[in-house]
């Protein structure tokens, strides 16, 4: 498959790009391959396109049930028809992202450098990508859907580095975008809880200096160590309390529980069972070394470190229309960072709205059930919709 015949809306949905494509490391990488998923109808002119780029942990599935986990697509409350994202109204694409193991090119990828034996996984040897090697991927993927200029880029998070990404590399390329729920740059202490995943997954002994498919093994314990600390700077000391408390599954240490005598080791509080769940599952569905290298990934991201230092320079002139989103208790991506985003989004002299959302969910709670986030999202699309005269 070539790059200019991607499989037909509504099939199961992949492109490969056979020249490759050129990574901020100085390394071609060729041939390129990109999942992706689309919902909704693409109009006659081409210009009701929204591209949702996912989180670190997301992927393609955005809408529908994940054929992994039985589970309901990761936005579909915020992704459907009639819904803030509407299906009716715009066609969505989502892909999975360049390093990741939902069927892009990544390190569970065949080794294509000459270097292997034709069967040989890219392993630890996959080239060092940056969230613009990601966004240059999905830019490949629009003009191959024929999409000259999309309607809107929406992302959280990690999805919302890309969307920065994009209103800088390429922004005559969208009316809109809405960075949520993230930051101009990866902070120290961001950087700091990546490196303690990353070492948790090395540390396992299955991890066989990245080389576990070859054993079939893979770094179980480390992997989920490395998502049960990611996934606590996802919530927030409120909802942990509020869903969680002090509650416990058993007894005292050296006490009888239901499941037979209490150790140190038993899950004896209820946020411990929780967590280890979070560990396992998430075990059965990624990558360990395309957690290493989408991690890398974020922390070399800085919108600003290419304008000599000066975030405003980024933006300079931009045509974009923005929607900057942060949440109050969101002390992964705080308010201050979007903060700092808008204002140099407003010295720039750019078109720029910025929405708060008060609510004591943290991180997650842009994935989560929020109604003044839901009427955000819905109004800024119907503004620019109407602005555009595509109302």
């Amino acid at each position: 498959m070539n790059s200019t015949t991607p499989l037909a809306i509504g099939e199961q949905q992949h492109v490969r790009f056979a020249e490759g494509l050129g990574l901020d490391c100085g390394v071609t990488l060729a041939p390129v391959d990109i999942a992706y998923r689309t919902y909704g109808t693409l109009s006659e002119k081409r210009d009701n396109a929204i591209l949702i780029c996912h989180a670190f942990t997301g992927d393609q599935y955005v809408a529908e049930e994940h054929p992994l986990t039985g589970k309901p697509g990761w936005w579909s409350r915020m992704v459907g028809p009639g819904k803030p994202i509407d299906t009716n109204r715009f066609f969505v694409i989502c892909s999975n992202v360049l390093g990741g193991c939902m069927g892009s090119t990544g390190p569970r990828s065949t080794r294509t450098d000459g270097e292997g034996d034709g069967v040989e996984l890219w392993g630890t040897a996959f080239p060092p990508i940056t969230i613009r090697d990601m966004v240059r991927a999905q830019h490949k993927l629009v003009q191959a859907l024929g999409i000259e200029k999309l309607f809107a880029v929406i992302g959280g998070s990690m999805g919302g580095m890309q969307v920065l990404e994009w209103t800088v590399t390429y922004p005559q390329m969208m009316l809109a975008a809405m960075p949520i729920a993230t930051a101009p740059f990866h902070s120290a202490q961001n950087i700091a809880f990546n490196e303690v995943g990353r070492q948790a997954i090395i540390a396992d002994p299955d991890w066989r200096g990245g080389r576990y498919w070859a054993d079939d093994v893979v770094p179980a314990r480390g992997l989920a160590v490395a998502r049960m600390m990611g996934h606590i700077t996802y919530l927030s000391e409120e909802a942990l309390t509020r869903k969680f408390g002090r509650r416990m599954r058993r007894g005292p240490v050296g006490g009888q529980g239901p499941e037979g005598p209490v150790s140190m080791f038993s899950d004896i509080f209820e946020v411990e069972s929780y967590l280890r769940y979070q560990g396992s599952t998430f075990v059965r569905r990624f990558d360990a070394n395309s957690y290493l290298t989408i991690t890398r990934a974020m922390d070399w991201f800085d919108i600003a470190a290419d304008h000599d230092g000066e975030l405003t320079h980024a933006f300079a002139g931009t045509p974009v229309r923005f929607c900057v989103v942060s949440f109050s208790s969101d002390w992964l991506f705080p308010t201050s960072a979007a903060r700092t985003l808008v204002r140099a989004l407003n010295r720039a002299a750019a078109n720029v709205s910025f929405v708060e959302i008060e609510t004591d969910k943290g991180h997650d709670a842009f994935l989560l059930e929020e109604p003044d986030f839901d009427r955000t999202v819905r109004g800024f699309l119907c503004g620019v919709a109407e602005h555009a005269g595509l109302a």
